[in-house]
């Protein structure tokens, strides 16, 4: 009898686990356990992905991000606003109406917009949009008086019951939402509701000194939470900011195969080269079943349809067929937010946004396309790039895979792309450390974060703040901040000429 989907790829990720790279460079065990290729096509990828050791000039097809699926975008302010560039005229029509639903903006109930009612009743923005501006970065509150609205704090308490235990263990919860105020802070409320409160930030300034005499002033931020309308929280509670992340490309790093992931994980750092990401595995919410996370900054969610209904529930609170509550994150201990007034109309079902809203704007988000690569032949950039393999920035930020045949979108399929990440958990260290523990994730951990798309952020969101919290003021500042694994890494940089600094800075801003 041949094993089940789930049994083999228990099988597969158990044996991925065991392949151990060295110095991070890809071989062809790498990809031994791809399922969906033949031998012949299984060594012809492993020599595509293979990394260059020729800096003179551009790799082949290395402009093209997403290969055949690279957006037809120029780089202007829509250029992470494109559909795949391979995508079909019907898929098209779909990426246009979840375009549509994406940038709609929902009011609370009753309101005679019957199609768009359902906001809240707590909420952190009233569409998608709103924290995904043109498909882009969000960023903290720019003057200590503008509320948050493309970045939140997320919420959890450690756990303190065998249930609250044993669910963590089996992975039914990631985490364990604050009593009161539940797992997503929300600062906005519908009238006749109590918003949860504010947020705060203060920095604190910390000096680096780099080769060549320039120091570079990081700022440090601390949160905190004012005006809270459901009265304190829990004391043990642990706070951790999240701005919105750019959209492009998701669809891909969905279809890149499990197989190719998991063997870069070298948990217990096996080859000692002091790089030892691990994989998040999480519960599917449709399926049940133990899988690979690969969303969110914390890879705590498993598929881009997962991710969107989350968002639908916990940044605008409206309910969807997997997230069917209509009150959103409102707790038990939030009465009046429970029993305001909702969006649920009964000829279209029991949710705010029934079938197929939630389809909708799932295929939009798995199908905005990622920009071509700019400058990839300039001395300079290629000098970076150079630099950003020397350096050991690529053994994290893992440079390109060849995606599944068997990924369920035909234009997904074996597609040459070049997202730079490895969708691992690294420990990063007490600078970023946020101290709250997400599944796999400990306080310490983040997912590599995708760099394609990087040096469009100022054209694109109008502002070059990075991280997970947007402390970072520009590339150079979100490079210093990496510690842990990456210290070594940062370090090089610190020591570098600022000529090699440009470089690699220059690189980073062709991707």
């Amino acid at each position: 009898m041949p094993a089940s989907k789930s049994s083999r790829f228990e099988l597969i990720s158990l044996a991925c686990l065991a392949v151990i790279t060295a110095g991070g460079a890809v071989s062809a065990a790498l990809l031994a356990y791809r399922d969906d290729l033949d031998d012949a096509d299984r060594a012809r990828v492993a020599a595509i992905v293979a990394p260059t050791a020729d800096f003179t000039a551009s790799e082949k097809f290395e402009r093209m991000s997403a290969g055949a699926a690279t957006a037809n975008a120029r780089p202007n302010n829509n250029a992470f606003s494109f559909p795949l560039g391979n995508l079909s005229f019907s898929g098209e029509q779909d990426f246009k109406l979840g375009n549509g639903l994406f940038r709609k903006v929902w009011v609370s109930a009753p309101s005679s917009t019957q199609a768009s009612d359902g906001l809240g009743p707590l909420f952190n923005a009233r569409a998608c949009q709103r924290c995904h501006l043109k498909d882009g970065r969000g960023h903290p509150p720019l003057t200590p008086d503008e509320p948050p609205s493309s970045m939140f704090l997320r919420l959890s308490v450690p756990p303190r019951t065998e249930a609250e235990r044993e669910a963590l263990a089996s992975k039914a919860l990631l985490r364990i939402p604050e009593p009161t105020y539940g797992g997503q802070f929300q600062n906005f409320a519908v009238q006749g509701v109590p918003a949860e409160g504010k947020v705060e930030i203060t920095y604190e300034d910390v000096p680096v000194a780099l080769n060549g005499g320039e120091t570079v002033i990081l700022r440090k931020p601390r949160y905190d939470v004012s005006d809270l309308g459901y009265g304190p929280m829990d004391p043990d509670v642990m706070l951790s900011p999240r701005v919105a992340p750019p959209m492009i490309g998701a669809g891909l790093l969905e279809a890149i195969h499990p197989g190719d992931i998991l063997a870069r994980a070298d948990p217990d750092d096996a080859d000692g080269d002091g790089i030892s990401g691990r994989p998040s595995m999480v519960r599917d919410p449709e399926t049940g079943e133990i899988v690979l996370g690969r969303f969110g900054w914390k890879a705590s969610t498993p598929t881009i349809r997962a991710q969107t209904a989350d968002a639908f529930s916990g940044d605008i609170g409206i309910s969807t067929p997997l997230v069917p509550t209509a009150f959103g994150d409102c707790t038990p201990g939030q009465a009046i937010c429970r029993e305001a007034p909702n969006g649920v109309q009964e000829r279209l079902g029991p949710v705010e946004a029934p079938d197929p809203v939630l389809d909708l704007v799932t295929f939009y988000s798995r199908n905005l396309g990622v920009p071509p690569r700019r400058d990839i032949d300039d001395p300079q950039v290629l000098r970076g790039k150079e630099l950003f393999y020397e350096l050991g920035c690529a053994s994290c930020h893992a440079p390109k895979y060849v995606t599944s045949r068997d990924a369920p979108q035909p234009e997904h399929r074996f597609q040459l792309i070049w997202p730079y990440t490895d969708l691992l958990l690294h420990d990063m260290g007490e600078g970023l450390a946020d101290g709250r523990p997400v599944g796999d994730a400990s306080g310490s951990e983040w997912r590599t974060a995708p760099l394609w798309g990087i040096g469009l952020t100022e054209t694109v969101s109008g502002h070059t703040l990075f991280l997970h919290d947007g402390r970072a003021r520009n590339l150079l500042e979100a490079v210093l901040w990496h510690g842990g694994e990456a210290a070594p890494a940062r370090d090089a940089v610190i020591a570098a000429t600022p000529d090699e600094r440009a470089a690699l800075i220059r690189f980073l801003e062709s991707l």
